[in-house]
Formats: structure tokens, C-alpha cells, sequence
């Protein structure tokens, strides 16, 4: 009797966590990604191009779909932001995950 109560309650239990478990993963993945990009655009040499490219592929890797990355770059700083869906067993409205990354741009000053 006890287990027709405590199985179903102990299968859900694993269920959720496994679920949790993926999901931030998902949004560590995009929040890397987001880092990559904004590291790449605000260098002497990246490009937001490169960036963004970088960036997709560094997503793609990590397992998340529907992949956009929209950076913003002004003369002092540089914004990322990185927009997916993150695989779940049970979506639950969960699925997409957006992270954002800024950082100054390096530039050479006088001193």
C-alpha cells in the first residue's frame, strides 16, 4: 500500500530535479555564451561579427536551440544578450532562457 503512494511521488521527485538540473544548465550555457561574445567585441581586434558567431556556436555546443545574439556596442561598453531554448523533458514555460553580459570596451587613452 505504501509504495502505490510513495513510487509515483519518488519518480516525480527525480523527474524534477533532473529537470532543474538541465535548466541551469541551459541558462549557465547562454550566460557563458554571453560572456564570449561581449569578451570578443569589446577587444582591439573582435568584431561583433565574430563575436556573435562565437557566441552561436558556443550555444549550439551546449545543447540550446533557437539561438540569437543580439549585441550592442557604444564607444565606452559593449552588450551582449543571448536568447535560447533550453531542452527540458516537460516544458513547462520554462524553456527559454536569456542572459546578458556587458563590459567596457577597451580602448587606449592618453595618460
Amino acid at each position: 500500500m505504501q509504495f502505490a503512494v510513495a513510487w509515483p511521488l519518488l519518480a516525480l521527485l527525480t523527474l524534477g530535479v533532473i529537470q532543474a538540473g538541465v535548466w541551469v544548465h541551459g541558462r549557465n550555457v547562454a550566460q557563458r555564451a554571453a560572456v564570449v561574445a561581449t569578451d570578443i567585441a569589446r577587444g582591439s581586434y573582435g568584431s561583433v561579427a565574430d563575436a556573435r558567431q562565437n557566441a552561436e556556436r558556443l550555444a549550439a555546443a551546449g545543447g540550446l536551440t533557437g539561438v540569437t545574439v543580439t549585441i550592442a556596442s557604444s564607444g565606452t561598453e559593449v552588450t551582449a544578450v543571448v536568447t535560447a531554448d533550453s531542452p527540458l523533458i516537460i516544458d513547462i514555460g520554462l524553456g527559454r532562457v536569456q542572459e546578458t553580459a556587458s563590459a567596457p570596451r577597451e580602448r587606449v587613452t592618453q595618460p
